[in-house]
């Protein structure tokens, strides 16, 4: 992913087009795109900032994370449900997700949803 402008140079883009320059015209002055332009101009008047948002990371776990307390509260319920009953239940409620979805829930929360409890690895020795 390519790495956001400066700062500096954003704000000289948009203090030229606050000067009366156009968008179009301030970018062409200082190589940058029309569209960033343009996008940056909007973004002060929205955020009263110029600052480059965070680039990647997850943005959509939100949708799940607002249900919680729900899933939880499944899970201590009856501990061993099962990630399609859990999904079963949320579409009872109207939330619709995915088994991709409820297993990355899972392991953002370090809950495992092993049926078995981990048992000791088998050895076996060499015979001379």
């Amino acid at each position: 992913m390519a790495k956001a402008l400066s700062t500096d140079l954003r704000r000289r883009v948009v203090d030229a087009s606050a000067q009366g320059m156009s968008c179009r015209q301030a970018a062409e002055r200082f190589g940058v795109s029309a569209s960033s332009a343009i996008r940056w101009q909007q973004q002060v008047r929205t955020t009263g900032t110029i600052e480059p948002r965070t680039q990647g990371g997850d943005r959509r776990s939100k949708r799940i994370e607002a249900h919680s307390q729900v899933i939880l509260g499944l899970v201590a319920e009856t501990p061993d449900i099962t990630l399609v009953g859990i999904r079963a239940r949320l579409a009872d409620r109207g939330v619709r997700v995915g088994m991709g979805t409820l297993w990355r829930f899972f392991d953002r929360h370090r809950i495992t949803r092993k049926k078995r409890p981990p048992t000791r690895r088998n050895r076996t020795a060499p015979i001379s």
